[in-house]
């Protein structure tokens, strides 16, 4: 049962469950004991002794009370099956006779042992019985009322079975039970009758008290003193069992044993104390005295515990063997996860410990008597060398079906084999060594200055246990090989550090060839030949001791001491090495260097001082204060320190890829394993480990992108991939027989439970804290992994804030918590994890140890001061809070969650900046999902900051709209309509810039880390809270916030965790919320449409409108009727505008707020395709906009409905109508207050007008329109708005040539994704560098630099699922590579390029991609026609189709179109049609002309001239070009004229064949 339950796989199954279960059938067992007037002597584990003291005369009748009462427990366990579908049987043994109690321990502890006869008999009848039975003991059988018992008799035994009782018919049972307990002084009666234990009763007695606190266990105690409850001391831990079993050589009296008994305990006790073990039980075995040990409790764990519990048995087993009355010792030690808690009833209880291993271990001391035993998983764990162990033969063990390998633990052998201290880890030379570039480099640096000098060099790697250390040195001693170079490579066990000079030996070993001799005499041969030279015969016998040889002793050495004797062996051994290193260079790697031993380390101060030696180590943080010898060497000027950093998120990704020997994996299971991890290579390995366990890994082949047929679950099916380099390292897989690794559905990665190494890791971690602390941590655990200082607070029970602050420092410190100032540092940390860096102790051993001291005082000051600024922590390793998590009761958890709740709800909401509102608008008004009661006051205030107006402001509103102000008379120019709307914006910047109101806001949005640590966690609490309806509307808020900041990826996520709640409510009748289920369907439409999916997108948009009772027409009957109707609406709601109306509720306002984003997704959906009777919708889905916008009575969606209505008829070539529709919009702007929302409006306008400048090709207006728009927005602080218009911005400069104002944007845009930590800046600012190269002329970053961005980022999920960057990016690198003839690396980019080409979105950043893809095509078609491909001409044919089919296409601006005509032209002139390709040349340059682009016009002139021109192109052409290209500084100098940037254009070769078609 304890096996089922510690390895379930989900946090909310463990140890609760399992004390339940335990407890609800211990209690009852417990309880009928009780009631039939016996007391609980002892338990033991799953068993447990019950004893009735009766005086002789009563004996017969009590044993019939004790039958009676064994009946009714089994009757008990009959009826019942537990909730599990565990079937818990029970079986019991009686005895009757004396017994005898031995009292023994030291002055701390007591424990007591019942012996005698009857123990010996109860024991022998319990072993007999099986399930269901009753057995009587022969003593017992002849003492009991024969006539009351139906028996069966047991072949070849005098014990009986009891099958029933069999009373007389007069019989009364409770009169007779009641007779019966008159003779019981402690059984309840009278005034206590109700009582089940009179002990209940006893009253306080401070001496009672402390006699009895003896008989329980040290941690015990201090979580009673620190007033934990009950059942916070139950958990499943991981621990190290000890069985100990005395026999003895006369085991018949007390007083035979007893001191035997209390000298092996007192013993025991100071063995365990050392390395905080406890004795948990003391009993009597089949066989002689147990001790029950456990290292390992709950506040007692520490590091290496499987070490020490094998190292206190070896003690405890020598020590015991030389016991007086001991006969044999055995030991038996298991570790694994076990049941630590309370089990028995609330009157009657014990601290125990149950589950597998402990039966382990007590099978292992029985079975193999007279040694010490451990199984596999101690000798794995004990990190003890092999010659420590010896396997054992198996053997069949009562109760364990599998213990696996059991090994006997020898101890310390003294003529220990050289050999055996190489290094365990071994090189894969089929797998690389990963992330660790740097640590490489230190090593080749000092490598080379070794080599360089004369001089030692030692280099040390310091890192705790699983940062991959081995692997480093095992890479380290490949690369250090060479000629005259000795590399000698060891790894230490924490034994070595106990033996002398162990270290030397086996370096010295090793020098003189020892290490592979088998025999001594073969030792001594080497030793002769090594040494003659340089050391008198006489002296030979120094090696002796060190290296198991047998020279003579001779007089003058025997008449040394031992201290001169090591002198003397050091002198040879120097000389020795300075004679090596005369013929060949010395290279000493030591792995696990903490375990060096002082005179080692003495020895090796000295080496570096005289003789010219490389010493490579990797150790862990030292547990105490290096010796002298070891502090000297960290400060020598030739030590460089190197403390190793985490493996950053790319290199995990890589090393599961090649650990699951797979080409990909989910992007979900990638996000788990990296943030897991932590950058650690072994908690990688484990948490792979527990999904392996767990099964919930799937491998399959790699399915072909192209015929997946795509739906709502498969569209991020996108994997994350190892570097291409990588590739070559990928085992047993030919190509196109690559596997993929899958997750199986429905699995929860979140609330995995830790698997129980890296749990053992973060309770070791835990237990070494205060009770203080870890109260802290525990609280913050059921916060999440990221959590806030004030709602830590709030929590915290009973804290002042000034000690959270120095609680929360401490931890800091001791890498518990990581802290940050804001949102911004939190992602930054996120992206990368800390690389390695170098330690400087000889700067640090100047100072004086008093400023040392001061330093570190002042340095904790600090810390205080900073997590006092830093109000958002984070937990380092996710293991930790996973950990102290589990350590929570179900109930405990209920409340702290709550409370949580009730704290996060009140800031649920966007950030003030963003007016406090919901992401999606309205939503709080459709749903109840408060937990706190309000009052109206609160919901008035409540209301004010989610930015609702008031009814005063609501008709102050409506007064100023209904001023209409003539600012467009007709009989105004267009030019005069643009110096109007343009002087507008100019008023508005100043009056930001100079108003003395509150216009401009104090900080930038705050919406994404409001999202971070108060909606995301949220939702969490509401789940664990079981408020589905409450945790389905967070959800939904944190989808459309992700949304919102362009991560579709996440969006996607939280949209299938709000779905598998939608089901479940679903099916509950009391659950109608139509609002939230069309929210759904809209949020999904909105990702689908985001990531091009159109047709699914379209699907999700009509369900949506559907639920909101809008259906959009599926035939063109019903289009054309909806038309019609729509367009009258549109009349009356115009009109009905005008005259003032009054505003609609709240609830109707979300519902229209949910339609206008469908219906503006939906006509631009219906855009792409040129059908004609698509027109007719997307015109629809526009005009139903409008209406529902004027519906809302708001401002802002108006004027986008108007706005969006403009583009949609201009880019349908309907020029009336667009026109009018952008002056509605700005005579909305020019009625709006200029302040708050109003400010942002303008923006908004400002904005979205250069956009559709822009796309109509209207460049010079589309830059005015976005300059003030850019300042706009700088001023408002709105980073998600701003670098959209930079963006824009740079295109539209980069279309003009106008080269510094396209640099001074390009500079604004770096500055911001930096500042900003946003990926998507970055990425156009790498695409518009790109471009610069390709089509201007010059370089502003290196070739190289974009390609790295690229290859560093392309798997980051924004980018990955943001339709067209890495479109434009990808075929930007492939026209570069196309360019350079370079067609493998082409094949590369264009195959990712053409792959994401299906997910069309009518947006500016996708054209751009397509464009550029178009031309990577091309130039393609050119190579082809060139080596006369086949399909040449099929694919020109094609291409052409493409291209035409782009222009005709409505979302295709025409800002695109002078680059698609140039593509045509030159299509046409490779097919030698040169009558098409002056018709798109000539459209092309008018195009040019009239939109003002001067660089396509550019282009375009020099393509005509070369192409018509008897110029012969040269292959290498583009190669030259970058060979030469400038940087923007030469530009910027002067140094370069614009000329010769001009002539570094490509020029697009076309004298390859004559005629080739």
């Amino acid at each position: 049962m304890t096996e089922k339950f510690s390895t379930a796989m989900y946090m909310d199954r463990g140890a609760e469950q399992l004390v339940e279960i335990l407890n609800h059938y211990i209690s009852a067992i417990v309880e009928k004991v009780l009631i039939f007037g016996g007391d609980i002597l002892k338990f033991a584990g799953d068993a447990l002794l019950a004893l009735w003291k009766v005086e002789r005369r009563q004996l017969k009748n009590i044993i019939t009370v004790v039958i009676k009462c064994s009946l009714e427990i089994h009757e008990l366990f009959e009826t019942q099956e537990s909730e599990e579908g565990l079937d818990i049987r029970v079986k019991i043994g009686l005895a009757a006779g004396h017994i005898s109690m031995l009292v023994f321990g030291d002055e701390m502890h007591n424990y007591f042992l019942v012996i005698g006869q009857a123990v010996d008999d109860v024991r022998f009848a319990q072993n007999m019985a099986q399930m269901n039975d009753v057995i009587l003991s022969p003593n017992c059988w002849q003492l009991c009322d024969r006539n009351m018992i139906e028996i069966e008799r047991i072949p070849d035994q005098r014990a009986v079975k009891v099958n029933f009782l069999k009373p007389p018919p007069s019989f009364n049972f409770d009169e007779f039970f009641t007779k019966c307990m008159n003779f019981m002084d402690y059984y309840p009666s009278g005034y206590h009758n109700k009582l089940l234990r009179l002990a209940c009763m006893l009253e306080s007695d401070p001496d009672l008290e402390s006699s009895l606190q003896k008989y329980l266990m040290e941690s015990i105690l201090k979580q009673i003193d620190d007033r934990q409850l009950r059942g916070y001391l139950s958990e499943l831990r991981p621990v190290t069992i000890m069985f100990v079993n005395l026999t003895f050589k006369d085991q018949d009296k007390a007083e035979d044993i007893g001191q035997a008994i209390q000298d092996a305990c007192v013993h025991i006790i100071s063995v365990l104390k050392v390395f905080r073990g406890q004795i948990n039980k003391v009993f009597m075995f089949d066989k002689g005295c147990s001790f029950l040990c456990v290292f390992g409790f709950p506040g007692e764990k520490v590091p290496d515990e499987v070490t020490h519990a094998l190292e206190s048995a070896v003690d405890i087993f020598d020590f015991c063997s030389q016991v007086h009355k001991i006969e044999t010792v055995s030991i038996g030690v298991a570790s694994g996860i076990v049941f630590c808690g309370i089990v028995g009833h609330s009157v009657r209880h014990e601290y125990t410990v149950i589950g597998q291993k402990v039966n382990i271990a007590a099978r292992m001391m029985m079975y193999y008597p007279g040694i010490v035993t451990c199984d596999s998983v101690t000798y794995n764990g004990s990190n003890l060398p092999a010659y420590f162990f010896k396997e054992l033969p198996k053997k069949i063990m009562k109760g364990v079906a599998d213990s696996g390998p059991v090994y006997q633990c020898l101890g310390l052998n003294e003529k220990v084999m050289f050999g055996m201290a190489y290094l365990i880890c071994n090189r894969n030379e089929g797998y690389p060594l990963l992330g660790r570039d740097m640590e490489i480099k230190y090593f080749m640096r000092t490598m080379k200055e070794f080599l360089m000098s004369s001089c030692s060099r030692v280099l040390m790697y310091e890192g705790l246990s699983g940062y991959g250390k081995s692997q480093i040195l095992m890479e380290l001693k490949y690369l250090a090989q060479g000629e005259n170079h000795r590399t000698i490579a060891i790894a230490l066990t924490k034994i070595s550090f106990h033996q002398n000079f162990y270290t030397i030996q086996i370096l010295m070993a090793n020098v003189l060839g020892l290490d592979t001799c088998k025999h001594y005499k073969e030792r001594q041969s080497n030793l002769q030949n090594k040494v003659r030279t340089l050391l008198d015969e006489k002296f030979y016998c120094l090696f002796n001791d060190i290296f198991h040889v047998q020279f003579p002793i001779s007089r003058e050495v025997s008449r040394m001491n031992t201290f001169r004797k090591q002198y003397q062996l050091e002198a040879l051994f120097m000389k020795i090495l300075e004679q090596t290193v005369k013929e060949e260079r010395i290279i000493f790697i030591i792995d696990e260097a903490q375990f060096v031993d002082s005179a080692s380390w003495a020895f090796m101060e000295k080496l570096i001082r005289n003789v010219p030696i490389f010493i490579i180590m990797s150790l862990s943080p030292f547990f105490d204060i290096p010796c002298a010898a070891a502090h000297a060497i960290l400060k020598n000027r030739n030590t460089t320190y190197v403390t190793l950093g985490a493996v950053q998120p790319r290199d995990i990704r890589n090393k599961i890829c090649l650990d699951l020997n797979v080409s990909s994996i989910t992007k979900e299971l990638d996000l788990y394993l990296v943030e897991g991890s932590g950058g650690i290579p072994y908690y990688c390995e484990e948490l792979l480990k527990n999904l392996d366990h767990h099964k919930v890994l799937v491998f399959q082949p790699m399915e072909s992108e192209e015929k997946t047929n795509l739906t709502w679950n498969n569209m991020f099916r996108n994997f994350t991939k190892p570097r291409k380099e990588l590739n070559i390292y990928a085992l047993d897989k030919e190509e196109g027989n690559a596997e993929v690794c899958r997750l199986v559905g429905g699995v929860r990665l979140k609330n995995l439970s830790p698997p129980p190494s890296l749990k053992e890791i973060s309770l070791v971690q835990l237990d070494s804290m205060s009770l203080s602390h870890q109260m802290l941590v525990r609280c913050a655990a059921i916060i999440g992994q990221i959590f806030t200082t004030e709602l830590l607070f709030e929590i915290l029970p009973c804290w002042n804030m000034k000690m959270m602050i120095k609680a929360l420092a401490a931890l800091v410190e001791s890498n518990v918590f990581d802290c940050f100032r804001n949102g911004k540092e939190l992602r930054m940390a996120m992206q990368e994890h800390p690389a390695s860096f170098e330690v400087h102790y000889r700067s640090l051993s100047l100072k004086p140890s008093e400023v040392m001291a001061h330093g570190e005082e002042e340095e904790l000051r600090e810390l205080e001061s900073e997590v006092i600024e830093c109000h958002i922590i984070r937990f380092c390793m996710p293991m930790m809070q996973k950990t102290a998590y589990e350590l929570w009761l179900k109930d405990q958890k209920k409340d702290m969650h709550l409370k949580c709740a009730r704290f996060l709800e009140e800031n649920a909401h966007r950030c003030d900046h963003c007016r406090s509102g919901d992401f999606i608008p309205y939503h709080h008004f459709t749903v109840d999902i408060r937990l706190n009661n309000l009052d109206l006051d609160i919901i008035k205030k409540m209301a004010n900051n989610r930015g609702i107006p008031t009814a005063e402001e609501i008709i102050f509103s409506k007064a100023e709209s209904h001023k209409k102000s003539v600012i467009y008379p007709d009989f105004l120019s267009s030019g005069e309509v643009r110096e109007k709307i343009l002087g507008f914006f100019d008023i508005v910047i100043t009056k930001m810039r100079t108003s003395d109101e509150d216009i401009i806001p104090l900080e930038s949005c705050q919406c994404e880390e409001i999202l971070e640590i108060v909606i995301l966690p949220l939702a969490q609490h509401f789940v664990a809270l079981g408020e589905k309806t409450k945790a389905l509307y967070y959800f939904l808020e944190i989808a459309s916030a992700y949304l919102f900041l362009g991560d579709n990826y996440m969006a996607y996520m939280y949209l299938n965790e709000g779905e598998r709640l939608l089901k479940i409510l679903k099916k509950e009748k009391s659950w109608s919320q139509t609002f939230e289920s069309a929210t759904f369907y809209s949020l999904k439409g909105q990702v689908c449409f985001n990531m091009g999916q159109m047709v699914l997108a379209k699907k999700m948009l009509r369900k949506a409108l559907k639920l909101l009772n809008r259906i959009f027409p599926y035939n063109l009957i019903s289009l054309f009727l909806k038309n019609h109707v729509e367009k009258n609406r549109k009349f009356h709601s115009v009109n009905q505008q005008a005259q003032g109306s009054s505003p609609p509720g709240k609830k109707r306002l979300a519902q229209l707020y949910r339609q206008t984003a469908c219906f503006s997704l939906l006509w631009r959906i219906y855009s792409l395709n040129y059908f004609f009777h698509y027109k007719y919708y997307g015109d629809l889905a526009a005009t139903m906009q409008v209406n529902t916008a004027l519906e809302t009575q708001d401002d802002f969606q108006i004027i986008k409905a108007y706005l969006d209505y403009s583009l949609y008829h201009q880019l349908a070539g309907y020029q009336g109508m667009w026109f009018k529709y952008e002056l509605m919009a700005m005579e909305k702007i020019f009625n709006l207050p200029l302040k708050g929302q109003g400010i942002e409006i303008v923006a908004y306008v400002a904005e979205t007008l250069s956009d559709i400048k822009f796309i109509m090709g209207y460049l010079d207006l589309a830059i005015d329109l976005g300059s003030r728009a850019h300042k706009m927005w700088a001023l408002l602080r709105n980073p998600n708005k701003h670098y959209l218009v930079l963006c824009r911005l740079c295109k539209a400069f980069f279309l003009k040539s106008s080269h510094k104002q396209l640099i001074q944007v390009l500079g604004w845009l770096w500055d911001l994704s930096v500042t900003e930590v946003h990926i998507f800046s970055k990425a156009y600012f790498y695409f518009v560098c790109l471009d610069i190269m390709l089509y201007i002329g010059f370089y502003y970053r290196t070739f190289e630099e974009c390609l790295d961005f690229i290859c560093q980022n392309d798997d980051n999920r924004i980018l990955k699922f943001k339709s067209g960057i890495l479109l434009g990016l990808y075929s930007s690198i492939a026209i570069w590579y196309a360019r350079l003839q370079e067609w493998d690396r082409f094949q590369v980019y264009f195959s990712r390029a053409k792959y994401l080409v299906p997910r069309r979105t009518p947006t500016i950043l996708y054209c751009e991609g397509i464009c550029r893809y178009m031309e990577g095509q091309v130039l393609y078609l050119q190579k082809q026609i060139e080596e006369q491909s086949e399909n040449a001409q099929d694919s020109a044919v094609q291409i052409l189709k493409n291209l035409e089919s782009l222009v005709a296409q409505n979302t295709t601006g025409p800002v695109f179109y002078p680059r698609l005509y140039h593509l045509m032209a030159y299509v046409c002139i490779l097919m030698g049609d040169g009558q098409n390709c002056d018709l798109f040349l000539q459209t092309a340059l008018e195009l040019s002309e009239i939109q003002g682009n001067m660089l396509e016009k550019c282009w375009l002139t020099m393509s005509k001239e070369w192409w018509y021109s008897t110029s012969q192109s040269t292959e290498d052409q583009w190669l030259q070009t970058i060979l030469h290209l400038p940087s923007w500084e030469k530009v910027l100098s002067g140094k370069v004229k614009a000329e010769d940037i001009k002539r570094n254009k490509f020029l697009m070769r076309v004298n390859i064949l004559d005629n080739p078609f």
